[in-house]
Order: C-alpha cells, then structure tokens, then sequence
C-alpha cells in the first residue's frame, strides 16, 4: 500500500492539468462543458471510460488502461478485485476506511493529519488523480474544521472527471479557478447532510458539467434535487449501475444521469 501525498522529487514537475489548461480565476466564470478538437489526438478523445456507481458515494472509474479507481472508499463497496486507487473522505466513517487493503497500491485520503491541507499530484498508468480541499463540519452542526474533505479530480482520456466528495458548504471563486472544467461531475444529493439542495444545485450550475451523477442520496427523494434545475438541463433515470463515457460521448447539453441503485 501506498499512501502517497505526491508522486515526484522537489526538483521534479508535477503534470500540467488538461482541466485547468483553460481555466482562470475569474469571479463568476461558467465553466463550458468540453469537446475534442485538433488539440486532442483522436484515439484519445474515442477512448472510453466506464464509471460504476457502488454504493452511497463510491464510485469506480475504470480506465482505459486498466487502472481502477474507487472513490469515497470505505472497504464496503468496491467489488471483489481491489481497485488500484482509492479515494477517502474524512466527514463519516462511511467515507474512509483506516485499514484499506494492502493489495491496494495508491491509498489518496483527502485529509492531513497536520496543519496543511492534503495535496495530491499522482500519476498511476493513465490516469491524473489531483485534489481540492474543502471544509467539514466537526460533527451534526459543529465548528467548520479547514481542509477535512477534497474534492478529487481525475484526468484520464481527455476527460476531468469530478467527486464533490462530503462538500459542506457553497464554493469560492478560487475553488473554481482550482478547479477548473469538469466533464463529469459526481454530486451528493442527500439534501443536508453536506449541503442543502439548493445550495449544491448552485455549485452545479456554475460547474455546468456535461454529464452529472447523483449520489449520496439518504432521506429525501431524488426530485427534491431534479426540481432545482430548469430545461437548461436534462435529466435520465438508467436502467444500469453504470455508464461508459468519452468525449466524443459526451452530451451537448447538461445531463443529469441517475445511475441504477441510487
């Protein structure tokens, strides 16, 4: 097991983000869903990730090049293989796990047990794994505690893919400009135990992802989140756990996709 903060030496440069090329910290940007153009080789902009919802806010993305990625990792959800990344989060135990399996190679908690915030720049095969820090809640309606809970971005085929994590209050202008264009978004819709509906549907609209995947849904039904969008987005139910994405794939207008189990 690895439990790595950075994959490089201090003198070495970490890889240059494809999803902040475009991005710049400007107050109130809308950050336009993305399609491949000449910039892009096309046997990259073809290949196809497939994204498995788990369970509560586990996903598993496996890429093009073998690699698997589970994120929001408790050891419960997962599959039978173990995945060759995971992704933590610090707000309930349904997010981490203290004792992951050794058999897993990349172990990315989004957490410091120091002052700083975690900070990861990793390239496993052919994926880019970076994050942004958040704050959390200490307990039901406790004090915000700095940096408990990131925000994981993954890079792979082109594509950015995003997981809001346990995201427990609005974003900022610099959390944008960190972030950048997300193609695919993985959003919590419990409707309070991370934010508020309305609160969280504002975080999506700026973001305005081409492809947004619900999770994290405990209590309230999935429309109490659907009704805070308008016909600049659309909305799909599948009738499978999974969905397999590239940029050529992606749809032209915002989708909201409820993937089986949700």
């Amino acid at each position: 097991m690895v439990a790595a903060g950075s994959a490089y030496a201090q003198d070495a440069r970490p890889p240059v983000s494809q999803c902040q090329a475009i991005a710049q910290a400007v107050p109130n940007v809308l950050f336009a869903s993305f399609k491949p153009d000449a910039a892009f080789p096309v046997q990259a902009a073809a290949e196809e990730v497939t994204i498995t919802y788990a369970g509560h806010s586990t996903f598993v993305i496996e890429t093009p090049g073998g690699i698997s990625i589970a994120t929001d990792f408790n050891g419960w959800y997962g599959g039978e293989t173990p995945p060759t990344v995971v992704t933590m989060n610090k707000a309930h135990s349904s997010h981490y796990t203290l004792a992951p399996d050794p058999a897993i190679k990349h172990v990315l908690r989004g957490w410091s047990d120091d002052a700083n915030p975690a900070d990861h720049d990793v390239v496993v095969g052919d994926a880019y794994i970076r994050n942004v820090t958040t704050d959390i809640r200490g307990g039901y309606g406790g004090a915000m505690e700095p940096n408990g809970n990131s925000i994981f971005i993954f890079e792979v085929a082109g594509l950015c893919i995003g997981h809001l994590g346990h995201l427990h209050h609005e974003l900022t202008d610099s959390h944008y400009a960190e972030i950048g264009r997300l193609d695919v978004l993985m959003v919590p819709v419990d409707g309070g135990l991370t934010m508020g509906a309305e609160s969280m549907s504002r975080v999506v609209t700026r973001l305005r992802s081409a492809l947004i995947l619900p999770m994290h849904r405990r209590g309230p039904p999935i429309d109490n989140f659907l009704q805070m969008f308008g016909e600049s987005f659309d909305r799909s139910f599948a009738d499978t756990t999974n969905v397999r994405v590239s940029l050529r794939s992606l749809p032209k207008k915002p989708l909201i996709y409820i993937l089986k189990g949700v």
